[in-house]
């Protein structure tokens, strides 16, 4: 912290308190954490994939707001019984989606809603540099893989695109390997998911397909990242990673930056990053815990799509569940059921043909 912060920053207090201590390791520390809070205060939560329910749930069980990166779980059962719970907590619990405020996607989510009829088909990339597998080598393959880590993201720009329109029904997941099986590592080098989508007006089907991979060269951007998106009246085309402005430096290799996601050069030595989504994405979230807990706002009204709710990311959730189950069953195909609201999930279920 204080050299990727103090020392780049003026003004920047780093004090905190840390569960556990520096000198200990304990993996259930986060419970000593939590014991500091109070009902109503915020928890926001980024730890490796399959620890996200337990932290989430005991946060919830203190009655306190709770963020989760994403994915916010790795099961439809976790998902729907934090939903159960935070009920009866009457707390917030949200996925942090920073796509959602960025002002490509919002656009090009609203331009679908409005201009582009039922949905068709999509197309949805993102990569990240080999390197990662070293970074992530603790848990890659072991408890979570690169679907749940990076096809996240267009899989939630779906559900929160199509909500109310189409519907996933099922899905089926294939992968290449080699990269990470080199390195000694059990995991997929890249992981599809092929998502077929129903649209609720007429039953006519569409077909999104997700692709993510972590054994990406080295290149102007540490992610990239795309999709096209098309619909009975027209398509969409977003290039995330690429927004105009690159820079050249020498000692430094060739980039392409995006500051709309976050400025990290400083200002007359300050931070001035506030505006970049990347951080909007937290303070949305903590305004509108303090709405919930002034009474001003319920925290059912945040299911219009302003924060990715858990009530409204089950598809999402569903959607990733069943890819894995696919991949682990040699790419059978997997189908989502749903309740008699027929919007949100309640089984996944191994394709009968």
């Amino acid at each position: 912290m204080q050299k990727n912060i103090g020392d780049v920053y003026e003004g920047m207090d780093l004090t905190c308190d840390t569960h556990p201590s520096d000198q200990s390791v304990n993996p259930k520390a986060y419970l000593d954490a939590i014991s500091t809070f109070k009902a109503g205060d915020v928890a926001i939560i980024f730890t490796p994939d399959d620890t996200h329910y337990e932290i989430a749930l005991a946060c919830i069980q203190q009655g306190m707001h709770v963020m989760v990166t994403k994915p916010i779980v790795q099961t439809l059962e976790h998902h729907l019984n934090l939903i159960k719970v935070a009920k009866e907590k009457n707390v917030l619990v949200a996925m942090e989606v920073h796509k959602r405020l960025d002002p490509f996607y919002a656009d090009a989510r609203d331009r679908a809603r409005a201009q582009l009829g039922n949905f068709q088909y999509m197309y949805a990339y993102m990569s990240q540099p080999k390197h990662q597998l070293d970074t992530f080598k603790a848990w890659a393959g072991k408890s979570s893989d690169i679907s749940y880590y990076l096809n996240s993201h267009h899989i939630d720009f779906s559900e929160w695109t199509l909500e109310g329109i189409a519907r996933p029904v099922r899905v089926t997941g294939t992968s290449s390997s080699g990269v990470a099986h080199a390195k000694g590592m059990k995991t997929e080098d890249s992981i599809t998911l092929t998502v077929q989508w129903e649209n609720l007006n007429d039953k006519s089907l569409g077909c999104a397909v997700y692709t993510s991979s972590w054994v990406a060269p080295k290149s102007d951007v540490h992610s990239q990242q795309r999709f096209h998106y098309m619909g009975t009246n027209g398509d969409i085309n977003v290039d995330q990673a690429h927004r105009g402005m690159t820079v050249a430096c020498d000692g430094k290799p060739f980039a392409s930056v995006n500051p709309l996601f976050m400025k990290y050069t400083a200002t007359n030595g300050k931070f001035s990053g506030q505006g970049s989504y990347g951080v909007r994405s937290f303070e949305c979230f903590v305004d509108a815990c303090r709405e919930v807990n002034a009474g001003t706002k319920t925290v059912e009204s945040f299911d219009d799509g302003s924060l990715a709710t858990a009530s409204t990311t089950v598809q999402g959730t569903a959607i990733l569940e069943a890819g894995r189950r696919s991949l682990d069953a040699d790419g059978r195909p997997m189908d989502i059921l749903y309740g008699e609201d027929g919007h949100s999930p309640v089984e996944i279920r191994p394709h009968e043909f």
